[in-house]
């Protein structure tokens, strides 16, 4: 990590109005060209690492130090909803102060550098979330800052897209910092991890590639409960003693005493063992119980040139069969998937009175204004009395605490987790997947693949994480590429 010293953070710490700390004393510095991994659990603050580097928002203590005056720039995880009616080059413009004379030649560079091909006229709202995506890194790399800030860059990023991004950031000079589940592209280029503990709020510094670091962080957890174990074995041993020597007179009294004194320096040697990483609980998604035919496609649009073309398929899905739909990005497949729900696609026929439990990528189902608990209560199915739900909601570490939360104060893997709450909830005849491994922690994802596979209605499913896709037996795969 050769280099001046770009960032640090100087004893930190941070906390939203509800007297929530999610940082305390952070101490961390990153020098320049470094390439760095932010890691923590879902919820533990990374985005907010983010944006007080950003200077969006301020420590309650402590100092964040950019040095020399450098530039920053993010690729953020979605497209603000305000954005979504400029057309692309009206949206790069709002990367400049300034919008310079060569703004078009600047705008196919940093498009080349992403691998998309899109006329500079077209609505960003108008784009696949793959598309978006790649359009939110392009206009990171527009401004060419000496700290780039990436989040969650892979998500409906398909496999040469992300091949692409590996490059990017191999031979990009300046210094990066990601937020990322994806654990294979992390390795790829990453030389080292600030490691967010939630539980302690402090931030750990590892140096070595991602899969390095995680062994490493494995190890410490591992000496920590071993050394936890032994202490608390010669605190039981002394306490049968106190009890045992305490009820006798004189010296032996005395040596209770003492014993007491070490069982408390015991207990203050004891570490706290992170429970970082907590996995999510098994868990199924209880169906609606039809029987026969659920979903009738005979016809579907894909965009070719920019332009939607109806192609006729015929496919009919019944109770457990599983459909993946698969194909380019900016071919349609979201679009596809939201015309199943809202009704508009005229080639598509849903059971009457099928429960269709819908996971969009960009949580379109969420109301971000919702406490977590209006939002969960609102779909209970099948009256679920408030302790039931409220366990299904701990299944998915959506705590008591969380239950206060408005939506739009959770993160984006947390927003994950409490779609698929929901979705449990709901007890769906029809489960319509649009990538639903995007922001959850990889040690999720195990979890979650078992549920869908055992799922007993019918599912359609885009995702482009192929590990997650090979742990479910798909019945019919729909190449939209291929029509």
């Amino acid at each position: 990590m050769a280099g001046e010293v770009t960032l640090r953070f100087d004893n930190v710490t941070f906390e939203y109005l509800e007297k929530k700390i999610l940082l305390d004393e952070a101490c961390f510095s990153v020098r320049q060209g470094a390439k760095i991994t932010l890691m923590g659990q879902n919820g533990a603050g990374k985005s907010t690492i983010f944006k007080l580097i950003k200077g969006e928002i301020k420590p309650n203590k402590g100092n964040v130090f950019v040095a020399n005056q450098a530039s920053i720039a993010t690729a953020s995880q979605m497209i603000d909803k305000a954005d979504l009616g400029l057309n692309i080059e009206d949206y790069f413009a709002k990367a400049f102060l300034e919008v310079p004379g060569n703004i078009k030649s600047q705008i196919n560079k940093v498009m080349e550098a992403v691998n998309l091909t899109v006329p500079l006229d077209r609505k960003v709202g108008e784009l696949s979330g793959g598309q978006q995506a790649r359009i939110l890194l392009a206009f990171a790399l527009i401004q060419n800052p000496d700290i780039l800030l990436l989040d969650e860059p892979t998500n409906n990023l398909d496999k040469a897209g992300i091949d692409h991004l590996i490059d990017f950031l191999i031979m990009y000079e300046k210094t990066v910092i990601v937020i990322s589940h994806d654990a294979d592209f992390l390795n790829c280029f990453t030389e080292g991890v600030i490691y967010l503990d939630s539980f302690t709020k402090k931030t750990e510094i590892y140096v070595g590639d991602y899969y390095s670091v995680v062994e490493e962080i494995n190890m410490r957890i591992e000496r920590e409960r071993k050394k936890n174990a032994q202490l608390e074995k010669e605190i039981q041993d002394n306490k049968e003693k106190v009890n045992f020597f305490a009820n006798k007179g004189g010296k032996m009294r005395k040596l209770a005493s003492k014993l007491k004194e070490e069982i408390e320096d015991l207990e203050e040697n004891k570490v706290d063992v992170r429970r970082e990483d907590k996995t999510i609980r098994e868990f199924t998604i209880p169906d609606q119980g039809i029987t026969g035919t659920i979903v009738t496609l005979s016809s579907v649009k894909v965009i070719k040139n920019h332009e939607p073309v109806e192609k006729e398929v015929d496919l009919i899905l019944r109770q457990r069969d599983r459909l993946l739909i698969s194909g380019p990005n900016g071919i349609g497949k979201s679009t596809l998937l939201r015309s199943l729900v809202d009704g508009t696609n005229e080639g598509a026929k849903i059971l009457a009175g099928t429960t269709v439990g819908y996971y969009s990528q960009d949580f379109a189902t969420l109301d971000y204004e919702q406490t977590v608990f209006d939002s969960l209560t609102s779909i209970t199915a099948d009256g679920t009395d408030i302790t039931t739900m409220r366990a299904i909601a701990a299944g998915f570490l959506i705590t008591g605490e969380l239950m206060g939360h408005k939506i739009s104060h959770l993160s984006e893997g947390q927003k994950g987790l409490l779609s698929f709450a929901r979705l449990v909830l709901m007890k769906p005849g029809l489960l319509i997947l649009d990538e639903p491994t995007n922001h959850i922690n990889f040690r999720h994802i195990p979890i979650i693949a078992k549920a869908i596979d055992e799922y007993g209605g019918a599912i359609i499913l885009i995702s482009h994480m192929p590990d997650f896709v090979k742990e479910i037996k798909f019945t019919h795969r729909l190449d939209l590429g291929k029509l």
